[in-house]
């Protein structure tokens, strides 16, 4: 089934990445409450750490995405978008690294 130029894998793959970061996005609020809550740093990291290794990433890929279809000449950024995506999973897994070693 082909909709408007998008088959069907192209829209589960929206669905399943928009429901990625939709989760990551409510993990990550959940931290951030019980760092509120607590008054736990860890907590604090945690939370940053969910929503830069999920939200962030999903969030720059397809938004910058979107806008490269529409200005084709962007496309020449794609390696950067890359790097971008992959420096804040790696900067959320640090934070993530982090929250479990910090002593109260």
């Amino acid at each position: 089934m082909i909709v408007e130029g998008y088959t069907t894998l192209d829209w589960v793959l929206l669905v399943v990445s928009a429901c990625s970061v939709i989760l990551g996005l409510v993990i990550g609020y959940q931290a951030y409450r019980g760092f509120r809550r607590n008054d736990s740093r860890a907590m604090q990291y945690l939370s940053i750490g969910l929503i830069l290794l999920t939200a962030v990433p999903f969030t720059l890929s397809f938004g910058i995405t979107g806008i490269m279809q529409l200005q084709p000449e962007l496309a020449r950024f794609r390696r950067e978008l890359v790097v971008i995506t992959r420096a804040s999973q790696l900067v959320g897994l640090a934070f993530i690294t982090y929250s479990l070693y910090e002593k109260p």
